[in-house]
């Protein structure tokens, strides 16, 4: 097939490491051609989000149309989108326009606790965005949010709510269970044709900063080139598995540092 053109309509991280930044550079080290709409900036770095600033949803809107109409998209990631406004803009572009693969990351709170998204956008997300995404990766966290319930506690909850999202709109769910426990991270890949599971030994390093937006760029990118979901989350979880490996050789900042997106490419020690 041509090469995969991927679009990601996320906040920008000005340290790099997460948002915006982190689903160009997942696209680019898996060989997509990546374009972007912006919908917030944020002052952020290693150590916290200190500051957000939403960007106007009519410019969102105009940024989506602009690129739509001009080049192909094969997949599309949603990432942060701050607020209930922004998240009806998107949801009006994604109407206006066909991309087959729309991967939503429901992104509510940075790893540092600030948190990303309004109220009242969560309504609008579980509303407007569940039925025109194609795959839905939330944390525990952000599943209970959207299910309005407690916070999953084991695998047995986790494979629960997952049904429930896809029997409230979502037509696939990977419910991430970095939140649990324990020496190993499972995920859970909930469809219509059944459940798998994923599961690796945790990392040890805590440089973990953007690992939810590395993994579902990486699905956005790389779904084109499979035939289902399951081999497309095997092979964006293993490539997220070696991106945290190598997370600290970087030594970026002096808090919770960025995955290694080029960690294929950049010559060890420099």
């Amino acid at each position: 097939m041509s090469r995969v053109h991927a679009l990601t309509i996320a906040g920008s991280d000005s340290g790099g490491g997460a948002g915006i930044q982190a689903d160009l550079k997942t696209f680019s080290a898996l060989g997509a051609y990546g374009m972007s709409v912006l919908t917030a900036l944020t002052a952020q770095s290693t150590q916290g989000v200190f500051a957000v600033h939403p960007v106007p949803p009519d410019f969102v809107a105009a940024q989506l149309d602009t690129v739509l109409a001009d080049i192909r998209v094969d997949a599309a990631k949603l990432g942060m989108l701050a607020n209930a406004e922004i998240v009806h803009a998107v949801a009006d572009g994604l109407r206006r326009h066909a991309i087959e693969h729309v991967v939503l990351d429901t992104v509510m709170i940075a790893k540092g606790g600030h948190p990303l998204l309004a109220l009242d956008a969560v309504e609008a997300i579980r509303t407007q965005l569940l039925p025109l995404a194609s795959l839905i990766t939330p944390n525990l966290p952000e599943a209970a949010a959207l299910l309005d319930c407690d916070v999953a506690t084991d695998e047995a909850e986790m494979r629960r709510q997952g049904r429930a999202l896809c029997e409230a709109g979502a037509r696939a769910v990977l419910m991430k269970g970095g939140h649990l426990d324990g020496d190993i991270c499972p995920d859970w890949l909930i469809t219509a044709d059944g459940e798998h599971r994923f599961a690796d030994a945790r990392i040890q390093t805590k440089n973990t900063h953007g690992t939810g937006c590395t993994l579902s760029a990486a699905l956005a990118a790389l779904r084109p080139r499979h035939a289902d979901w399951t081999r497309t989350v095997d092979a964006a979880r293993a490539y997220l598995r070696a991106a945290i490996s190598e997370a600290d050789a970087l030594q970026i900042g002096k808090g919770i540092g960025p995955v290694h997106h080029f960690h294929a490419w950049w010559p060890a020690g420099i």
